[in-house]
């Protein structure tokens, strides 16, 4: 193990933690424009799923940023992300969607990295 490990753990943690963090606060302070947009691609419970999204991409980026819980909160981030990835970034039905579509496989890999090897020594959970 590198000296330098610990460190690479925790920036690699809060880079992945920081596009949740940003985006479920996002769906707080937007909550009726990102309720409209979710019932736009058919989304059944609207309101229950949206808090539900806030609640992952907010608590879990925290979780994962600060390392408590870590894999818990990457296991989660991951199966979140399954979904909304299928529903709102369908590459195969719209090409503008590839990217995102990409991203969210990216950020999946990093999130397995997490789950599988731990938050890392200079985390809450010091795994």
């Amino acid at each position: 193990m590198s000296q330098y490990q610990p460190f690479g753990l925790l920036a690699g943690r809060l880079l992945l933690a920081y596009i949740f963090v940003v985006s479920g606060y996002g769906k707080i302070a937007g909550f009726a424009g990102t309720a409209k947009y979710m019932a736009s691609k058919g989304m059944p419970l609207v309101e229950p799923l949206l808090v539900a999204a806030i609640i992952i991409e907010l608590v879990g980026g925290l979780m994962l940023a600060v390392g408590f819980k870590a894999r818990l909160a990457a296991w989660a981030i991951f199966l979140f992300l399954i979904p909304v990835t299928v529903i709102f970034h369908p590459a195969w039905a719209d090409p503008a969607q590839v990217i995102a579509f990409n991203k969210n496989l990216a950020i999946m890999g990093g999130m397995l990295f997490v789950a599988f090897m731990g938050p890392g020594r200079l985390s809450l959970d010091k795994a």
